[in-house]
């Protein structure tokens, strides 16, 4: 698979998620079997571009290609300018964010709230593109089915999107007005898909093998995005990729492995934040991690005290040593999550 003339390495990619996909996080899910990863929404306000919480967002030291930063905003000349400041700083691939349903997002009519307004939303995605275009950058977009139940309108959205030069269309199962609630529909996406030519991305509720492989075969998409279902278990793109390759499954991951990711992942987590953010941003990735696992609550809540990175990291690793003392393996409710079956979400909204 390509996104313009960037070949891929698979078709499994991680997506965008604000507090998430940093840096740490992407290269390890990464390395743990996906192709392709977007990093945190970077503002479009150049009066932030200099920020501490932004330039650990667009920081991308050492991570394999290719290189794709996601923007967003509401003012077209913004957004490109937006797009050149980070191509010029080793993008090689530009996102625009029509897909975020934060509130703090969509009140200023940016994210997923841009399709509301569908004149704006192909002005900024024409003027992003023409942007990139001198550095034969490709721009992608992420969106949603539409803003509410009566208001889909991803597929004339697309249609208008593929015209102006995006390169690459992602849609999120969901309407704005779902935020994260119920199920993710797939006959939005299908119909996306049906409609354009350039690769489409499925995304939503893809928490297993066996849903990528159905949502891949239910919309005739060219690839899937995992979103949460990722969080704590990075190696459910190994998981997925094995599947879509053999059908079969892959045994659940080893303690020892989850120990060295996860030390190792703090360690990468910590010297991108430092120590007073580092140990606490920390918490949700050790608590994804844990949950499921026997004495991980109890664990969390003793974490959720620490202060100190390295006091932080030795709590972990001595509980993952005295685990791997109780079993080899992780349990498999551990390693995979629940996923609901395609026939019960198709179609289905809040």
């Amino acid at each position: 698979m390509r996104i313009g003339h960037i070949p891929l390495e698979n078709r499994l990619f991680v997506a965008p998620m604000a507090g998430v996909t940093d840096r740490p996080f992407r290269q390890l899910c990464k390395a743990l079997g996906a192709g392709y990863a977007v990093s945190e929404m970077v503002t479009s306000r150049k009066d932030l571009w200099s920020s501490l919480k932004t330039s650990r967002r667009a920081n991308h030291e050492g991570e394999p290609g290719p290189i794709a930063v996601q923007i967003a905003g509401t003012d077209a000349e913004m957004m490109a300018d937006a797009a050149r400041y980070n191509v010029e700083r080793g993008a090689q691939i530009i996102d625009i964010n029509m897909g975020c349903p934060a509130k703090k997002v969509c009140n200023k009519w940016a994210g997923s709230a841009l399709m509301q307004n569908e004149k704006l939303a192909v002005e900024i995605a024409q003027a992003v593109v023409e942007a990139c275009a001198p550095a034969n950058v490709p721009v992608t977009l992420k969106m949603r089915t539409g803003w509410s139940d009566d208001h889909r309108n991803a597929e004339v959205l697309a249609r208008a999107f593929e015209g102006v030069g995006i390169q690459m269309l992602t849609v999120h199962g969901r309407t704005r007005e779902q935020g994260y609630k119920g199920f993710a529909e797939y006959d939005t996406i299908a119909a996306v898909k049906a409609a354009v030519r350039v690769p489409v991305v499925a995304n939503g509720d893809i928490t297993s093998p066996e849903k990528a492989r159905d949502v891949l075969a239910y919309t005739g998409a060219d690839a899937i995005m995992v979103g949460r279902a990722a969080q704590g278990r990075p190696w459910i793109f190994r998981e997925i990729g094995h599947f879509l390759a053999t059908g079969e499954h892959l045994a659940p991951p080893l303690v020892a492995e989850l120990r060295r990711l996860l030390l190792d992942h703090l360690q990468d987590h910590y010297s991108l934040y430092g120590e007073g953010t580092g140990v606490r941003s920390a918490r949700k990735h050790i608590a994804w991690y844990l949950r499921s696992l026997p004495g991980g609550e109890a664990l969390r809540q003793h974490i959720n005290t620490i202060e100190d990175c390295g006091v932080q990291w030795q709590a972990v690793a001595d509980y993952l040593e005295q685990l791997a003392t109780q079993m080899d393996r992780l349990p498999v409710a551990a390693a995979y999550g629940h996923a609901q079956p395609l026939e019960e979400s198709a179609g289905q909204t809040a």
